[in-house]
């Protein structure tokens, strides 16, 4: 049975937003005498952004010179926690085109909605800035696309882009991976990927564009949906370990919420790759006390590697194979705050080594992109077919100031 953690996904990111911001520098071990600090604005004022503004902040690198947001309250209370100058709030949605316009910018941190994610990475490059941006780097092919041409150039112009997915960041996953294509568990054949997650709830009632907006978790042309938005976690690791997927089945649907939005509350997919296949749910609601878990297992030959996300990763093998691995006991926090200081370091060296996060972060939506038309089509789809199809998502922005 795959481990668990003991608190649901809504208590483990509101505990992780409070108690972690009185993390010290001592404790991070970051502090440096004389280091340089990274001019850096914030596009995107919500939980997650400003969750990470906390670890930009503990680090010690960082000096926060502008925000985006498109609701001046989120922006406003940001910027009165983070020492934001009142003329550097930017709302609207081309705020961030006036952050990006600022010289005394070197940097930005984008947590904005997903759709927003390639369009505001892309101008951020184009403004001659490094970017910090939160998976998923898009929500559609053409997004992808776009994504990784834009990437290519700012490597050559000697600008970092780093995606922050807490699992690449932290040790204990990649010394498995690495174990895992080495052969530490013999030919894969078949394994299981589970992401399974509590009701978000809705941040205000209605249906007015800027609820929507704010509710934006719950529809697909704002967040993507729950796949990409959400199972991404798990599926990073199946993409990591296994590469690109030959083809996907299976369904999904939206049965047990009914307040507003388009979003899966659940998935049922099989994900066939070179040599096996994993079968892949995915649970986003309230039910029967059961707890968040995000966590994969991947069966060999030989032996089996399992991960989970804040519990044990390890290799159940023979005595060459076996490795006892360990606990990621607070990985949602040290998997970024990992990040951030790999950002830091490629920017003030001036080397963003090839950006190397970005592909995978791109072929693991491009994965999540394969199962959410195999569900939604009922048959089962090839990669091939995704990339032919090339489906643009164009959210309907009408309503909503300038």
């Amino acid at each position: 049975m795959m481990t668990t953690l003991p608190v649901s996904r809504r208590h483990f990111l509101s505990a992780s937003t409070g108690a972690a911001f009185a993390t010290s520098l001592a404790s991070l071990g970051l502090a440096q005498n004389g280091i340089k600090k990274i001019r850096i604005g914030c596009i995107g004022c919500g939980n997650r952004g400003t969750f990470v503004a906390g670890i930009l902040k503990d680090d010690g690198g960082y000096e926060f010179t502008a925000l985006a947001d498109y609701f001046k309250d989120n922006g406003d209370k940001f910027g009165d926690t983070f020492g934001i100058a009142e003329q550097m709030r930017f709302s609207g949605l081309d705020g961030y085109k006036k952050l990006l316009a600022d010289p005394n910018v070197d940097a930005v941190a984008i947590h904005s909605p997903p759709c927003f994610h390639a369009e505001q990475l892309v101008a951020a490059i184009e403004a001659g800035k490094h970017v910090l941006v939160a998976k998923p780097v898009a929500i559609d092919v053409p997004s992808c696309d776009r994504v990784r041409e834009a990437v290519k150039k700012a490597a050559d112009k000697g600008l970092v882009v780093l995606v922050d997915v807490q699992s690449r960041g932290d040790a204990l996953f990649q010394e498995g991976i690495k174990r895992m294509h080495e052969g530490a568990i013999g030919d894969f054949t078949f394994g299981l990927c589970d992401y399974e997650a509590d009701t978000i709830p809705l941040k205000v009632t209605g249906d007015t564009p800027e609820a929507r907006l704010r509710n934006w978790v719950h529809y697909k042309a704002l967040g993507g949906d729950i796949i990409t938005e959400q199972n991404i976690h798990a599926a990073d690791i199946m993409s990591w370990a296994l590469g690109q997927p030959l083809r996907a089945t299976g369904t999904n649907g939206r049965n047990a919420i009914t307040f507003a939005g388009d979003t899966a509350d659940h998935y049922s997919l099989n994900f066939e790759f070179k040599g096996g296949s994993m079968n892949f749910m995915s649970r986003q609601y309230t039910v029967g006390g059961m707890q968040f878990t995000c966590a994969n297992k991947f069966y060999g030959s030989k032996g089996v590697f399992m991960t989970d996300f804040g519990g044990r990763v390890m290799i159940r093998a023979g005595k060459e194979g076996y490795w006892a691995g360990g606990v990621t006991k607070d990985l949602y926090r040290e998997g970024s705050v990992n990040n951030v200081r790999q950002f830091h370091g490629q920017v003030t060296s001036g080397k963003p080594e090839g950006n190397a996060t970005v592909e995978p972060a791109i072929q693991t939506v491009l994965l999540t992109l394969l199962g959410q038309m195999a569900a939604e089509e009922k048959r089962t789809v090839t990669f091939d077919e995704l990339i032919k199809a090339a489906k643009a998502v164009a959210p309907d922005l009408s309503g909503l100031k300038a």
